[in-house]
């Protein structure tokens, strides 16, 4: 059975984030083409997404070194649970689609903080002599990033820093990317918001049969 985890980065509402406008769109032709597949949605800023700290690394170093899980402290061991139970959801998922908007030329701390419980040494990658390898194999990812200027075509100075990230972070762990579905422009030109939403939309359904 397929597995593709959909998970949204932006605080925003879904009907008032432009990039959810077309992810939601995206999943609803996705469903229908795909009904037996289990879907299962990852919101960055709903869930409990624990952050790597001193607090986190140094636990981290104590159980290396010999302590027993159970006997840390009661919030130290929820939140390596939960950790955990993140990084588990990840590596059972067989596809991904990632919406993002682009905030100051990079990613929203909450999708930050969530892959940081995706790339896990020794879990989506390990360490070897020649560098570090990829550890997950078979699954394709989707990205639907969001910018209200256009970054994606040479009409700015500027790059794209945030889609980039994105993907090199994927490939780093094994997850082949499928080319991004630019959300872009409608804060520059805002006449043209149906036109550019409505390109996404079926640019991103074109995508549906590269997974």
């Amino acid at each position: 059975m397929t597995k593709l985890l959909f998970i949204k980065a932006s605080p925003l509402p879904d009907d008032v984030s432009r990039s959810m406008v077309v992810a939601s769109a995206f999943l609803e032709k996705y469903k229908q083409e795909n009904p037996n597949d289990v879907i299962e949605r990852v919101d960055v800023y709903e869930q409990d997404i624990p952050l790597i700290d001193g607090a986190f690394m140094a636990a981290g170093n104590e159980l290396r070194g010999g302590k027993v899980f159970a006997d840390l402290d009661p919030v130290m061991q929820d939140k390596l649970t939960k950790f955990d139970a993140l990084t588990k959801q990840f590596m059972d998922a067989d596809r991904y689609v990632i919406v993002s908007p682009l905030w100051n030329l990079g990613i929203p701390p909450m999708l930050k903080a969530y892959f940081d419980t995706v790339v896990v040494a020794g879990k989506t990658f390990r360490y070897t002599a020649n560098g570090p390898e990829a550890l997950l194999q078979n699954k394709k990812a989707l990205q639907i990033h969001g910018s209200g200027g256009v970054y994606s075509t040479g009409e700015s100075d500027l790059e794209t820093h945030g889609e980039p990230y994105i993907n090199t972070i994927l490939n780093f762990i094994g997850v082949e990317t499928l080319p991004s579905i630019f959300v872009e422009g409608v804060d520059y030109d805002p006449t043209r918001k149906d036109e550019i939403l409505n390109a996404a939309i079926e640019e991103s359904v074109r995508r549906i049969g590269l997974f």
